[in-house]
């Protein structure tokens, strides 16, 4: 083989057309976030229209298309948990345009009830911003257990450990493991009654096919203020405004006691930094608009603004709790 000569001057050429493709790719992203947004945003929903999901997607979007200045469009892909919709904007480009309304089911329930998920509920999304926070409320049909207090409803319960079961919208949502939760912390061994969906497994406590549910307090809104069901107590560390009167869990009996569902925005991986923090600002502005505030907390939502990082902590601690409450209600994942 001829010894090959080695020209200084093509191997400088090589160089500088690297340099130059390597700069002319930071000036092209340079310039795509500078006009972010240039068109339409879609925010990928998982639940069905008209969900308690729902509700908080469409509060926000109005707001947020002012404060982007494009439309917000809401993609609905309902079905397995949220996960469709998880998994399309898990493979989607981190240019801001497709984000997730992701909620403590999605990233904090789903890694632990299912044995396989078609992305990482850690590595494949980008922690945009917290939307709000929810308080579940035991709900029971006074017919059925006539007690006033959570303390009068562990009694009864435990006094007749055969006679109550409770309803929830499907084997491992937040709707069973906020009950199984209580119940870990009660020391009651209650049979689940799963439903189809919120309205069905609500209709079942109407009805008294079951005595009771842990559910969100703007969906058991409607049948509380019609007198059909009694609110006993609220699962989160402070009261509820929208139903003030009624006390927490954890000052009636369970100290300590703070059980929530929090939604928030992710985006796929990768996404810039920048782009990160200006979507950030965008949706915790929008959040302080007044009409959203007080269409969100008159249905018992509270709102919560955080920066990227804080959201990313709350997703990651948030999966460690219901991962131990799947784990101690002897759950196997699906």
């Amino acid at each position: 083989m001829k010894n090959q000569t080695l020209n200084p001057l093509s191997h400088l050429v090589a160089s500088v057309r690297r340099l130059a493709v390597g700069a002319g790719l930071a000036l092209a992203s340079s310039a795509a976030l500078a006009a972010w947004p240039a068109h339409p945003v879609t925010i990928m929903m998982g639940f069905p229209a008209g969900s308690g999901v729902d509700v908080i997607a469409r509060g926000i979007q109005g707001p947020l298309e002012k404060e982007l200045g494009v439309p917000v469009i809401i993609d609905y892909r309902a079905g397995a948990g949220g996960n469709l919709a998880s998994s399309v904007v898990a493979r989607a480009e981190p240019d801001g345009y497709t984000l997730l309304l992701g909620t403590a089911a999605t990233h904090g329930i789903n890694p632990a009830i299912y044995k396989e998920l078609p992305f990482d509920v850690e590595a494949d999304f980008t922690p945009i911003a917290t939307l709000v926070d929810v308080s579940n409320v035991l709900t029971v049909n006074p017919k059925v257990i006539d007690v006033n207090t959570v303390e009068e409803f562990i009694t009864e319960v435990k006094a007749n450990p055969d006679k109550y079961y409770f309803a929830s919208t499907g084997v491992g949502t937040g709707t069973q493991l906020a009950f199984e939760e209580f119940n870990a912390r009660a020391g009651l061994k209650m049979v689940h009654v799963p439903y189809k969906g919120g309205p069905e497994a609500l209709q079942s406590v109407v009805k008294g096919e079951t005595c009771c549910i842990f559910n969100q307090v703007q969906t058991v809104l409607g049948q509380y203020q019609a007198g059909t069901v009694r609110l006993l107590g609220v699962s989160t560390a402070k009261r509820v405004n929208v139903v003030e009167e009624i006390p927490t869990i954890s000052e009636q009996v369970i100290p300590g006691f703070d059980s929530y569902i929090w939604f928030g925005l992710f985006g796929p991986k990768g996404m810039n930094p920048e782009l990160t923090q200006r979507i950030n600002a965008a949706v915790n502005k929008a959040l302080q608009e007044p009409s959203v505030a007080e269409r969100f907390v008159s249905t018992g939502n509270a709102i919560r603004l955080s920066t990227p990082e804080e959201f990313q902590k709350i997703v990651r601690e948030n999966r460690e709790k219901w991962a131990d409450v799947v784990e101690k209600a002897g759950l196997t994942p699906q």
